[in-house]
């Protein structure tokens, strides 16, 4: 049996301390909110943000952050990524070196460009530092609706031990890869492309266009990660294509829901509000942008999103813009026999 800490207490740090309860570890879940603690303590349940979703006997919550981060044998970093800095630094005293930390959201911080586990690196340099991602919407985890993950870690032996510890034989599959900084680009990378797949449908646009935008939009997002040092393979798999299919395509989606928002004429700030979870690839979607002009490659769809978050184009412009792009070859890598 373990003993985890959970530094956020939003759903799915709460779906993963659901997880790993019901696989005998004890957890303790971190949150900056009394009346949220006292909710899991005494509910034994998250109603605001997890509703349905029973937290057994061997979860607690605690408003104490240095109660969460010591005497554990792992720490899960869930807080929504723009505030991953930000709780880091508190937990630097608490943090002792050796720790293992699995960071589980997903994000790129947009004044530095950096992923979060090399924020996590930089404000807690004595850690270890590890990621989980993957199709896994923390609804449906909660019900133990079949699942499969990727963990990914330095040192292939940390990776089998989280695999170990996550993984339910009933409902919860995980896979271990070394490529933590492609898992974290595709998990990324994966919402701004999700805003625009919920933009289209809330234009009403079809099958069609949605399927455009998967299949380009995971193009896109392998040119940039293999060129930051990803793995073309992680993008072909569960951190990559998998996770964006099920954040295009579902409503459990805060991504997807904010963009059919703005597709039917909300502005990201509306629809933020309207959803009332953090949505990521709006906060994602100029670092991506500037990641992509810092290495020159193209991601027109990043670049259309942005344009209509930030610039005034509408969502019915944006798709246009996309459709009336010059003619170009799909795949550039292939060649013609003559």
């Amino acid at each position: 049996m373990a003993q985890v800490g959970v530094i956020g207490s939003g759903s799915w740090g709460c779906a993963l301390s659901h997880l790993l309860e019901s696989n005998g570890h004890q957890v303790m879940i971190w949150s900056f909110d009394p009346a949220e603690a006292d909710m899991i303590n005494n509910g034994h349940e998250h109603s605001d943000k997890l509703p349905g979703v029973k937290l057994g006997d061997g979860i607690t919550a605690t408003t104490d952050l240095e109660a969460a981060c010591k005497g554990k044998d792992f720490l899960i970093m869930s807080t929504p990524s723009v505030f991953v800095r930000s709780v880091a630094k508190q937990m630097a005293p608490f943090v002792e070196d050796g720790t293992l930390i699995v960071s589980v959201s997903k994000g790129i911080e947009e004044s530095t460009l950096m992923t979060l586990s090399e924020q996590l690196e930089e404000e807690l340099p004595g850690a270890e530092i590890a990621a989980l991602s993957g199709p896994s919407h923390a609804e449906e985890v909660g019900r133990d609706v079949p699942t499969a993950v990727v963990v990914g870690a330095k040192e292939q032996e940390t990776a089998e031990y989280l695999q170990k510890m996550f993984m339910n034989k009933d409902y919860f599959r995980v896979y271990t890869s070394p490529d933590i900084r492609g898992m974290e680009l595709g998990g990324s990378l994966k919402n701004v492309i999700a805003l625009a797949a919920g933009m289209a449908d809330g234009l009403g646009c079809g099958d069609n266009t949605k399927a455009a935008l998967i299949t380009r939009g995971i193009s896109e997002m392998s040119r940039l990660g293999v060129k930051l040092g990803g793995h073309a393979e992680t993008f072909a798999g569960l951190a990559g294509i998998g996770d964006l299919i099920v954040t295009c395509s579902s409503n459990h989606s805060r991504n997807h829901n904010a963009g059919y928002l703005i597709g039917q004429g909300a502005t990201y700030q509306e629809a933020m509000d309207k959803v009332k979870m953090v949505v990521e690839g709006v906060y994602s979607a100029k670092a991506a942008k500037a990641l992509a002009a810092r290495e020159n490659v193209q991601m027109p769809i990043v670049e259309a999103v942005n344009k209509i978050l930030f610039e005034g184009m509408s969502a019915a412009d944006g798709v246009k813009s996309l459709m009336m792009r010059d003619r170009t070859q799909e795949s550039i890598g292939l060649t013609w026999e003559k």
